[in-house]
C-alpha cells in the first residue's frame, strides 16, 4: 500500500511559494491544492468564487485598522468558509498524498503524524525583484502588495490558528527560496521528504 503524507506550505508573498509548491507536486506525483480550494468552497456553499474572496479580504483589512487582534470581528459566514476549507483540505488529504498550500494547513495537520510542515520565505529585496521581474508588478505596487499581503496572511493565521505563519514552534522546516530559486528549492524539499516518509526512488 502506498505511503500516504501531507504536506503543507505557508510563505511570503514574493517568496515564490506556489510555483515552488505546484514544482514539488511535480516531482513526487502527487497533487497540490491551492485556489482549487476556494473554488471547490464556493461550490459547496453555493457562493460565487468572489464571495470567498471577498470574505476572506474583509478579515484581512479589517485586521489594519485595528490595534489589536481579530478576535470577535469576523462574521458568521467568514467562520463558516474556514470551517468547509478545513473539511476540504482534510478530505483530500485522507485520499492520497498532497501539498497544501496555505489555508492554515500547519495548524489544520499539526497533529497529523505524516506531515511535514513547510514554510518559504526570502528576505525582502530578493521578494520585491521577483514580484517584479517574474511576477511583472510595478515598483510600487509591489511594495504595496509585499506590506498588504503580508499583514493579510498573518492576520487570517492568527486568528485562526492562534499564531503567526512561519512561527518555527509549528513548523517542521523553513527554507529560504532565494537560495536556490524555483527549481532548487522545490528539488531540495523533494530530498528532504523522501527522507522524511521513507519513499524509495
Amino acid at each position: 500500500m502506498e505511503k500516504r503524507y501531507i504536506i503543507t506550505i505557508s510563505r511570503e508573498f514574493g517568496s515564490l511559494g506556489r510555483p515552488i509548491a505546484k514544482r514539488l507536486a511535480e516531482l513526487l506525483g502527487i497533487e497540490f491544492y491551492d485556489r482549487d480550494i476556494v473554488e471547490k468552497t464556493a461550490q459547496n456553499l453555493g457562493l460565487p468564487v468572489s464571495v470567498i474572496k471577498d470574505k476572506e479580504e474583509s478579515v484581512k483589512n479589517r485586521f489594519f485598522n485595528m490595534s489589536y487582534p481579530l478576535g470577535n470581528e469576523a462574521t458568521e459566514q467568514q467562520d463558516q468558509i474556514f470551517h468547509e476549507q478545513t473539511r476540504i483540505i482534510r478530505e483530500v488529504a485522507d485520499k492520497s498524498s498532497c501539498i497544501i498550500v496555505g489555508r492554515c494547513g500547519d495548524y489544520v495537520f499539526e497533529n497529523e503524524k505524516n506531515c511535514l510542515r513547510v514554510h518559504i520565505y526570502a528576505p525582502y529585496e530578493a521578494r520585491y525583484r521577483n514580484c517584479v521581474d517574474i511576477l511583472r508588478m510595478d515598483q510600487e505596487a509591489a511594495k504595496r502588495t509585499i506590506k498588504k499581503v503580508d499583514k493579510a496572511r498573518k492576520a487570517y493565521h492568527l486568528h485562526y490558528a492562534g499564531f503567526a505563519p512561519g512561527d518555527p514552534q509549528h513548523l517542521d522546516l523553513l527554507i529560504n527560496s532565494d537560495i536556490f530559486g524555483i527549481n532548487g528549492t522545490a528539488e531540495a524539499l523533494a530530498q528532504m521528504v523522501k527522507i522524511k516518509f521513507c519513499l524509495e526512488e
